[in-house]
């Protein structure tokens, strides 16, 4: 949290309110936050009774006395001069949201490659903000800001999407007629999960949230959103087969293995530790198994994501 909110505090742009939007933290959070405000004017410890990432981002949007709102979240932190730069971009009345590349920081082994994964193109298909290096328009942004006249006219974030809320407002928002604003030179650096079983975790709710989307809004889905589910029913579809054909129906599994792993030794010379290599294969599984799982528990199980 204090990396954080240093990152906030040394930004160049005048008059700037930080509100830090508690849900109820159990660990040192809220006294860390409570230190900050009795020497820092500038922020504001503001209660989330509902807990949930977009009841946040809605208290967020009800405090704020700010014209825009930027979201950073807790576990990251942001580049100098990061809100000047937004804030040039959403005052020329040209954009409804704008966003930067969000880049994983790791501590373990499994962490380096987990965030070695999340900046490729097999890992995360055409999610530009992960791996982009030009400005473009795109479909969703990371940790996005948002003109507050115009996310209040949107009615806030959903409530009842607890993960893959920030997309969700995103399609929202450009249904509207609005366009959102990728700028890879609007730098976040956010710490990843550190073991394989946590990712494979954050992305089974990550599934669970996008079915909870796509019920909502079927005709944003894209190929991006829907490849780990197809996998998920191959690789499910395969193993049925294999009870009476087990050739058969374990080359399918034996397909997608195959390719994870020439996968992860085309990406491994990105990452310069040796020993994080050998795990990426697992982060490619665990991210598109986990959300491919999560989706169909969602969508047939009715499992919801937890906050």
């Amino acid at each position: 949290m204090s990396a954080c909110l240093d990152s906030v505090l040394v930004q160049d742009f005048p008059n700037m309110e930080i509100l830090v939007v508690d849900g109820g933290s159990t660990d040192r959070t809220r006294a860390i936050v409570e230190d900050y405000c009795s020497f820092e004017p500038r922020v504001r410890l503001v209660h989330n009774p509902r807990r949930t990432q977009p009841a946040a981002l809605n208290v967020a949007l009800t405090e704020v006395r700010s014209p825009f709102l930027v979201r950073v979240d807790a576990h990251s932190t942001i580049s100098p001069g990061y809100v000047r730069r937004v804030y040039d971009h959403i005052s020329s009345g040209t954009w409804g949201g704008v966003g930067g590349r969000k880049d994983g920081v790791a501590y373990s082994d499994q962490g380096q490659a987990i965030a070695t994964a999340l900046g490729s193109k097999f890992g995360v298909g055409n999610s530009t903000y992960h791996h982009g290096t030009e400005p473009s328009t795109v479909d969703h942004i990371p940790f996005g800001a948002y003109p507050v006249a115009l996310a209040t006219t949107l009615g806030g974030w959903d409530e009842n999407i607890v993960a893959n809320e920030d997309y969700e407002f995103d399609y929202r928002v450009r249904q509207a007629g609005n366009e959102l604003l990728f700028d890879p030179k609007l730098r976040i650096q956010w710490e990843t999960r550190q073991s394989i079983g946590a990712f494979f975790q954050q992305y089974r709710r990550y599934g669970r949230g996008k079915a909870l989307v796509l019920k909502k809004h079927p005709e944003s889905a894209s190929p991006r959103h829907l490849l780990p589910a197809a996998v998920v029913a191959g690789l499910a579809g395969s193993l049925v087969v294999a009870l009476k054909r087990p050739r058969l129906g374990l080359s399918g599994v034996g397909a997608y293995a195959l390719g994870v792993g020439v996968a992860g030794a085309l990406t491994a010379p990105q990452t310069p530790n040796p020993a994080a290599r050998r795990w990426i294969p697992a982060a490619f599984a665990a991210m598109h198994l986990g959300y491919g799982i999560g989706f169909w528990e969602s969508l047939v199980a009715r499992r919801r994501p937890q906050n």
